[in-house]
């Protein structure tokens, strides 16, 4: 005997419009969470050097378009202090 199940989509599934940031619903990544992580990250690794609050600040403003890679010296480039 054969089931078949139906599944109905209606009113279940969230709405990322109330999310008012970047969300992919079918893998679950919150891509501004990703960011802020990163930012985190990266002001463990650079201390002083990294502007952490500006790393976050960005994020949030452009929704976790451009998330920072503490390895790759172009994407936290903007956030690095001088040297003295």
């Amino acid at each position: 005997m054969t089931t078949l199940c139906l599944l109905q989509f209606g009113d279940t599934l969230p709405s990322i419009g109330h999310y008012g940031k970047r969300f992919d619903p079918m893998g679950g990544i919150d891509f501004i969470q990703i960011c802020l992580n990163n930012c985190a990250q990266c002001k463990k690794m650079f201390g002083d050097y990294f502007q952490g609050q500006t790393c976050a600040e960005s994020c949030l403003k452009f929704k976790g378009k451009a998330i920072p890679d503490c390895e790759d010296i172009g994407s936290i480039a903007p956030f690095l202090n001088a040297l003295e």
